[in-house]
C-alpha cells in the first residue's frame, strides 16, 4: 500500500474537502478560518503547497480556482493509522487494544462493535 504522509494543516484542507468538495478558494478560506482559525493567506499557501505536491487538484472555474482532493480519505486513514501503530505500538493493534481496555478507555458499546468486527475479520479468514 502507499504510504501516505499528511502534515496536521493538510489533514485539515483534506478532511473539510472529504466533506465538500468542489470548493472555491473564498469557500475553502471561510471554512478553514472557521475550523482553525487560519488567515486568507495561510489558506492560499497550504492549497498551493498541497497542489504543488499532487494532494489536491485545482480546476479554473470562472475567474477562480476550485479544488477536490487527490488523495482518497480511505487511504489516508489506513496509511495514517499504519504509521501511527509503527511508531508507537510496534505495530501491535494488540498491544494498543490492551492499552486502551486497561485504562477503561473503550465503553461497552465499542467492546461490542470490536466483537463484531473481530467475528467478521475471523468469518472473512474462513471464506
Amino acid at each position: 500500500m502507499e504510504k501516505i504522509k499528511l502534515t496536521g494543516a493538510e489533514w485539515s484542507v483534506l478532511d473539510c474537502l472529504w466533506e465538500e468538495s468542489p470548493l472555491t478558494v473564498m469557500q475553502m478560506v471561510a471554512r478553514m478560518r472557521d475550523r482553525v482559525g487560519w488567515a486568507k493567506s495561510t489558506t492560499i499557501t497550504v492549497l498551493r503547497r498541497m497542489e504543488d505536491k499532487g494532494q489536491v487538484h485545482c480546476e479554473i472555474v470562472g475567474r477562480g480556482k476550485a479544488y477536490t482532493p487527490a488523495v482518497e480519505k480511505e487511504k489516508a486513514v489506513i496509511s495514517e493509522t499504519r504509521s501511527f501503530l509503527d511508531r508507537v505500538y510496534r505495530g501491535s493493534v494488540g498491544l494498543m487494544m490492551s492499552a486502551m481496555a486497561r485504562h477503561q478507555e473503550l465503553s461497552s458499546e465499542e467492546i461490542a462493535q470490536l466483537r463484531e468486527i473481530l467475528r467478521e475479520a475471523e468469518e472473512g479468514k474462513d471464506q
